[in-house]
Protein backbone atom coordinates (compact mmCIF):
# COMPACT_ATOMS: atom_id res chain seq x y z
CA UNK A 1 0.00 0.00 0.00
CA UNK A 2 2.94 2.48 1.05
CA UNK A 3 4.04 1.84 -2.74
CA UNK A 4 0.84 2.96 -4.53
CA UNK A 5 0.27 6.01 -1.84
CA UNK A 6 4.28 6.62 -3.13
CA UNK A 7 3.19 6.67 -6.54
CA UNK A 8 0.36 9.18 -5.97
CA UNK A 9 2.10 11.68 -3.89
CA UNK A 10 5.14 12.10 -7.11
CA UNK A 11 1.80 12.76 -9.34
CA UNK A 12 2.72 16.42 -10.09
CA UNK A 13 -0.76 17.18 -10.61
CA UNK A 14 -1.93 15.81 -6.83
CA UNK A 15 -1.40 18.50 -4.11
CA UNK A 16 -3.13 15.96 -1.44
CA UNK A 17 -3.89 12.33 -0.41
CA UNK A 18 -6.92 11.31 1.63
CA UNK A 19 -6.75 7.81 3.57
CA UNK A 20 -9.48 6.40 5.30
CA UNK A 21 -10.68 2.81 5.29
CA UNK A 22 -14.49 3.80 5.12
CA UNK A 23 -13.89 5.99 1.97
CA UNK A 24 -10.99 4.37 0.73
CA UNK A 25 -8.13 6.86 -0.86
CA UNK A 26 -9.16 10.05 -2.48
CA UNK A 27 -6.76 12.55 -4.16
CA UNK A 28 -7.19 16.22 -4.79
CA UNK A 29 -5.74 17.48 -8.52
CA UNK A 30 -6.12 19.11 -11.31
CA UNK A 31 -9.84 18.13 -11.81
CA UNK A 32 -10.71 18.43 -7.55
CA UNK A 33 -11.32 16.11 -5.30
CA UNK A 34 -12.14 12.58 -6.67
CA UNK A 35 -11.74 9.16 -5.47
CA UNK A 36 -9.16 6.62 -6.90
CA UNK A 37 -10.80 3.98 -8.27
CA UNK A 38 -10.89 0.50 -7.07
CA UNK A 39 -8.53 1.70 -4.34
CA UNK A 40 -9.74 -0.03 -1.01
CA UNK A 41 -7.55 0.51 2.58
CA UNK A 42 -8.43 -1.86 5.76
CA UNK A 43 -7.90 -0.44 9.03
CA UNK A 44 -4.69 -2.51 9.54
CA UNK A 45 -3.28 -0.53 6.33
CA UNK A 46 -4.35 2.44 7.25
CA UNK A 47 -2.36 2.50 10.68
CA UNK A 48 0.44 1.02 9.38
CA UNK A 49 0.94 3.42 6.49
CA UNK A 50 0.25 6.38 9.10
CA UNK A 51 2.57 4.98 11.93
CA UNK A 52 5.70 4.47 8.80
CA UNK A 53 5.44 8.00 7.14
CA UNK A 54 5.15 9.56 10.69
CA UNK A 55 8.21 8.00 11.74
CA UNK A 56 9.93 9.14 8.97
CA UNK A 57 8.77 12.95 10.43
CA UNK A 58 10.42 11.85 13.73
CA UNK A 59 7.05 11.94 15.06
CA UNK A 60 5.17 8.59 16.52
CA UNK A 61 1.50 7.94 16.68
CA UNK A 62 0.03 5.75 19.04
CA UNK A 63 -3.41 4.85 21.73
CA UNK A 64 -1.73 7.41 24.16
CA UNK A 65 -0.83 9.61 21.60
CA UNK A 66 -3.73 9.22 18.63
CA UNK A 67 -3.43 12.47 16.63
CA UNK A 68 -0.08 13.05 15.27
CA UNK A 69 1.62 15.89 12.83
CA UNK A 70 4.40 15.72 10.78
CA UNK A 71 6.41 17.17 7.81
CA UNK A 72 8.53 14.99 5.69
CA UNK A 73 10.85 15.99 2.88
CA UNK A 74 10.09 19.05 0.16
CA UNK A 75 7.34 20.34 2.67
CA UNK A 76 4.95 17.03 2.32
CA UNK A 77 2.90 17.38 5.72
CA UNK A 78 1.07 14.17 7.03
CA UNK A 79 -1.64 14.57 9.84
CA UNK A 80 -2.66 11.02 11.04
CA UNK A 81 -6.06 10.37 13.37
CA UNK A 82 -6.08 7.01 14.92
CA UNK A 83 -9.24 4.90 15.51
CA UNK A 84 -11.52 4.97 17.61
CA UNK A 85 -11.20 8.73 17.97
CA UNK A 86 -11.60 8.82 13.79
CA UNK A 87 -14.86 6.66 13.91
CA UNK A 88 -14.21 6.25 10.26
CA UNK A 89 -10.71 4.43 10.90
CA UNK A 90 -7.62 5.39 11.00
CA UNK A 91 -7.40 8.49 8.86
CA UNK A 92 -4.73 10.17 6.76
CA UNK A 93 -4.43 13.55 4.95
CA UNK A 94 -1.28 14.22 2.63
CA UNK A 95 -0.61 17.69 2.16
CA UNK A 96 1.72 18.03 -1.14
CA UNK A 97 3.57 21.16 -1.95
CA UNK A 98 3.55 21.77 -6.42
CA UNK A 99 4.51 25.04 -6.33
CA UNK A 100 7.68 25.48 -4.52
CA UNK A 101 9.75 28.34 -5.94
CA UNK A 102 7.06 29.91 -7.98
CA UNK A 103 7.61 33.75 -8.28
CA UNK A 104 4.99 35.94 -8.06
CA UNK A 105 5.21 36.44 -11.43
CA UNK A 106 4.80 32.99 -11.90
CA UNK A 107 1.50 33.41 -10.33
CA UNK A 108 0.63 36.03 -12.32
CA UNK A 109 1.28 33.64 -15.30
CA UNK A 110 -1.04 31.12 -14.29
CA UNK A 111 -4.16 33.17 -13.68
CA UNK A 112 -4.28 33.79 -10.29
CA UNK A 113 -4.12 37.19 -10.34
CA UNK A 114 -4.12 39.75 -12.73
CA UNK A 115 -1.79 42.34 -13.45
CA UNK A 116 -2.99 45.30 -11.68
CA UNK A 117 -3.50 42.84 -8.64
CA UNK A 118 0.50 41.66 -9.06
CA UNK A 119 1.29 45.60 -9.10
CA UNK A 120 -0.33 45.85 -6.16
CA UNK A 121 1.19 43.29 -4.00
CA UNK A 122 4.83 44.07 -5.29
CA UNK A 123 4.05 47.87 -4.31
CA UNK A 124 2.98 46.54 -0.84
CA UNK A 125 6.35 44.56 -0.61
CA UNK A 126 8.16 47.24 -1.30
CA UNK A 127 6.03 49.84 0.62
CA UNK A 128 6.64 47.24 3.99
CA UNK A 129 2.62 47.06 4.40
CA UNK A 130 1.39 43.95 6.89
CA UNK A 131 -0.42 41.64 4.38
CA UNK A 132 -3.02 39.57 5.86
CA UNK A 133 -4.04 36.22 3.22
CA UNK A 134 -6.97 34.79 3.94
CA UNK A 135 -8.83 31.44 2.23
CA UNK A 136 -10.12 27.97 2.75
CA UNK A 137 -7.84 25.18 2.94
CA UNK A 138 -5.98 24.71 0.28
CA UNK A 139 -6.93 27.52 -1.72
CA UNK A 140 -3.18 29.01 -2.04
CA UNK A 141 -2.39 30.77 1.04
CA UNK A 142 0.87 29.74 1.88
CA UNK A 143 1.73 29.43 -1.90
CA UNK A 144 1.25 32.98 -2.32
CA UNK A 145 2.68 34.52 1.21
CA UNK A 146 6.33 32.31 0.29
CA UNK A 147 5.96 34.67 -3.19
CA UNK A 148 5.24 37.58 -1.62
CA UNK A 149 8.22 37.10 0.70
CA UNK A 150 10.38 36.43 -2.16
CA UNK A 151 9.93 39.84 -3.41
CA UNK A 152 11.27 41.25 -0.33
CA UNK A 153 14.64 42.92 -0.72
CA UNK A 154 17.91 40.76 -0.49
CA UNK A 155 19.42 43.21 2.49
CA UNK A 156 16.34 42.49 5.22
CA UNK A 157 15.69 39.58 7.11
CA UNK A 158 13.13 37.30 7.24
CA UNK A 159 11.52 34.84 10.04
CA UNK A 160 8.80 33.14 9.55
CA UNK A 161 7.34 31.00 12.36
CA UNK A 162 4.85 27.61 11.96
CA UNK A 163 3.38 25.18 13.32
CA UNK A 164 4.51 22.77 10.84
CA UNK A 165 6.73 24.19 7.88
CA UNK A 166 5.16 24.28 4.48
CA UNK A 167 6.94 27.91 3.83
CA UNK A 168 9.55 27.86 0.93
CA UNK A 169 11.16 31.61 0.64
CA UNK A 170 13.17 32.00 -1.79
CA UNK A 171 15.33 34.68 -0.58
CA UNK A 172 18.95 34.33 0.77
CA UNK A 173 18.27 35.67 4.28
CA UNK A 174 15.82 33.61 6.08
CA UNK A 175 15.36 32.03 9.62
CA UNK A 176 12.46 29.42 10.01
CA UNK A 177 10.97 28.87 13.04
CA UNK A 178 8.71 25.18 14.18
CA UNK A 179 6.97 24.55 17.00
CA UNK A 180 7.50 21.77 18.64
CA UNK A 181 4.75 18.91 19.96
CA UNK A 182 5.17 17.52 23.80
CA UNK A 183 6.42 14.38 24.39
CA UNK A 184 4.56 11.70 25.45
CA UNK A 185 4.81 13.15 28.83
CA UNK A 186 3.47 16.47 28.19
CA UNK A 187 6.33 17.84 28.20
CA UNK A 188 8.67 20.01 26.11
CA UNK A 189 6.20 21.81 23.37
CA UNK A 190 6.49 24.78 21.64
CA UNK A 191 3.92 26.87 20.98
CA UNK A 192 3.66 29.42 18.07
CA UNK A 193 3.05 32.26 20.81
CA UNK A 194 6.54 31.78 22.49
CA UNK A 195 8.36 31.38 18.95
CA UNK A 196 6.79 34.80 17.72
CA UNK A 197 8.43 36.48 20.94
CA UNK A 198 11.44 34.87 20.70
CA UNK A 199 11.85 35.88 17.17
CA UNK A 200 11.38 39.62 17.91
CA UNK A 201 14.99 38.57 19.81
CA UNK A 202 16.69 37.43 16.01
CA UNK A 203 16.57 40.99 14.42
CA UNK A 204 13.85 40.24 12.08
CA UNK A 205 12.97 42.82 9.10
CA UNK A 206 9.81 41.38 8.38
CA UNK A 207 8.61 38.81 10.77
CA UNK A 208 5.72 36.05 9.32
CA UNK A 209 3.37 33.52 10.91
CA UNK A 210 2.53 31.34 8.47
CA UNK A 211 -0.98 30.64 9.69
CA UNK A 212 -2.92 32.28 12.59
CA UNK A 213 -4.98 29.66 14.97
CA UNK A 214 -5.05 30.56 18.25
CA UNK A 215 -3.27 32.75 21.05
CA UNK A 216 -0.32 33.51 18.65
CA UNK A 217 -2.49 36.33 17.03
CA UNK A 218 -2.30 39.02 19.75
CA UNK A 219 1.37 38.28 20.47
CA UNK A 220 1.89 39.04 16.29
CA UNK A 221 -0.83 42.37 16.24
CA UNK A 222 1.85 43.39 19.20
CA UNK A 223 4.58 42.57 17.37
CA UNK A 224 3.03 44.77 14.19
CA UNK A 225 2.19 47.42 16.51
CA UNK A 226 5.91 48.11 17.83
CA UNK A 227 7.58 48.95 15.01
CA UNK A 228 7.67 45.42 13.19
CA UNK A 229 6.32 46.41 9.55
CA UNK A 230 6.35 44.31 6.18
CA UNK A 231 5.01 41.42 8.34
CA UNK A 232 2.78 38.84 6.75
CA UNK A 233 0.17 36.00 7.89
CA UNK A 234 -2.66 33.69 7.04
CA UNK A 235 -5.77 32.95 8.33
CA UNK A 236 -8.77 30.69 7.37
CA UNK A 237 -11.64 32.06 6.26
CA UNK A 238 -14.29 31.78 3.50
CA UNK A 239 -14.98 35.26 2.40
CA UNK A 240 -13.33 38.59 2.62
CA UNK A 241 -16.20 39.59 4.41
CA UNK A 242 -15.82 36.63 6.85
CA UNK A 243 -12.44 37.68 8.34
CA UNK A 244 -13.62 39.79 10.86
CA UNK A 245 -15.66 37.71 12.54
CA UNK A 246 -12.86 35.07 12.64
CA UNK A 247 -10.19 37.34 14.20
CA UNK A 248 -13.01 38.33 16.53
CA UNK A 249 -13.50 34.55 17.48
CA UNK A 250 -9.95 33.78 17.75
CA UNK A 251 -9.42 36.99 20.22
CA UNK A 252 -12.33 36.31 22.20
CA UNK A 253 -11.33 32.24 22.82
CA UNK A 254 -7.93 33.48 24.04
CA UNK A 255 -9.18 36.70 26.49
CA UNK A 256 -8.17 39.33 24.27
CA UNK A 257 -11.56 41.87 24.20
CA UNK A 258 -13.31 42.78 20.51
CA UNK A 259 -12.53 46.69 21.18
CA UNK A 260 -8.67 45.58 22.12
CA UNK A 261 -8.63 43.42 18.80
CA UNK A 262 -10.13 46.48 16.85
CA UNK A 263 -7.53 48.24 17.59
CA UNK A 264 -4.48 46.55 17.24
CA UNK A 265 -5.61 44.87 13.75
CA UNK A 266 -6.64 48.02 11.79
CA UNK A 267 -3.39 49.63 13.08
CA UNK A 268 -1.24 46.25 12.18
CA UNK A 269 -2.38 45.36 9.35
CA UNK A 270 -2.57 47.56 6.00
CA UNK A 271 -3.78 45.06 3.47
CA UNK A 272 -6.46 41.80 3.50
CA UNK A 273 -5.48 39.18 0.72
CA UNK A 274 -8.21 36.68 -0.28
CA UNK A 275 -7.59 33.60 -2.41
CA UNK A 276 -9.91 31.02 -3.44
CA UNK A 277 -10.17 27.62 -5.18
CA UNK A 278 -12.69 26.77 -7.82
CA UNK A 279 -12.30 23.42 -9.90
CA UNK A 280 -8.27 23.16 -9.17
CA UNK A 281 -7.80 26.83 -10.25
CA UNK A 282 -6.63 29.44 -7.29
CA UNK A 283 -7.12 32.95 -7.74
CA UNK A 284 -7.00 35.80 -5.93
CA UNK A 285 -11.04 36.87 -5.42
CA UNK A 286 -10.58 39.96 -3.04
CA UNK A 287 -8.51 42.91 -1.63
CA UNK A 288 -9.38 45.24 1.03
CA UNK A 289 -8.28 46.53 4.04
CA UNK A 290 -9.59 47.03 7.38
CA UNK A 291 -11.10 49.69 9.85
CA UNK A 292 -13.35 50.56 12.41
CA UNK A 293 -17.17 50.79 11.80
CA UNK A 294 -19.71 51.88 14.72
CA UNK A 295 -17.43 50.59 16.58
CA UNK A 296 -16.62 47.43 15.61
CA UNK A 297 -13.84 45.79 13.32
CA UNK A 298 -14.67 45.72 9.98
CA UNK A 299 -13.35 45.03 6.61
CA UNK A 300 -13.36 47.11 3.38
CA UNK A 301 -13.15 46.31 -0.31
CA UNK A 302 -10.49 47.89 -2.31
Amino acid sequence: MLRRIEELMTNPTVTDVLVSPATGVWVDDDSGLHAVAGFQVSESAARALAEELLARGGRHIDQLTPIADTRLDYGVRVHAVLAPVSRSGTSLAIRIPRTRGWTLADLAGHGMMTSEIEQRLRSAIANRENVLITGATGSGKTTLLAALLGEVSHDQRIVTIEDVAELDVRHPCVVGLEARQANSEGVGGIGLGELVRQALRMRPDRLVVGECRGPELLDFLTALNTGHSGGGITLHANSLAEVPARLRALAEAHGLAASALTALTTVAIDLVVHVHRTAGRRAISQMGSLATRAGELAVVPA
